[in-house]
């Protein structure tokens, strides 16, 4: 069966329960009735719950409704929020300057309300020593504690160890107030 809304002639069966213009319950009415009264108000026939036994109708501007659904549809999707997911990648055995440099990224990027994957790339004899990236992530974790949390843990994933910060609620409104 198509998804597509059925109207006026393309409504097959006998008889259905008819809604007014207005919103009011006509009743059960034979099919060529309810095209009748259709027709009289210059309206659509149109059946907005097919499923039901006998299916409703109801009379109304198709047009006009089908501008309405597709506002209603473009408005929902301009209230869906993206999630950004940044990146910061660091070595377990990293300079303090460049440390503190990074942690400034990791900041402003949750401060902005964005997620931040924060990667610990090891090299060589360095994998080895997963638990110096982990101290690293942990200590990271801490720095930043008060505009974000740690929404995944860290985990080792190969060369790499890999941990997912996300802000608080109310940095997100905050980022969200600055921006508009």
């Amino acid at each position: 069966m198509s998804s597509e809304t059925r109207i006026n002639d393309r409504i097959r069966v006998p008889e259905v329960r008819l809604v007014g213009p207005n919103g009011e319950q006509v009743g059960i009415v034979r099919i060529e009735d309810a095209l009748r009264l259709a027709q009289e108000a210059d309206l659509d026939l149109v059946e907005v719950a097919p499923q039901a036994r006998p299916p409703v109708c109801k009379l109304m501007d198709y047009g006009k409704f089908k501008y309405e659904s597709a506002q209603k549809a473009r408005e929902s999707r301009r209230n869906q929020q993206q999630t950004v997911i940044k990146e910061q990648k660091l070595r377990p055995k990293i300079d303090p300057h460049d440390y503190e440099t990074k942690k400034g990224h990791v900041s402003r990027f949750l401060g902005q309300g964005h997620k931040v994957k924060v990667t610990i790339m090891f090299r060589g004899r360095e994998q080895s020593r997963p638990e110096l990236g982990f101290r690293l992530l942990q200590r990271l974790a801490d720095d930043v504690s008060e505009l974000g949390f740690i929404e995944a843990n860290p985990k080792q994933d190969g060369r790499n160890m890999i941990m997912v910060l996300a802000p608080h609620k109310t940095n997100k409104t905050k980022a969200k107030a600055t921006a508009s």
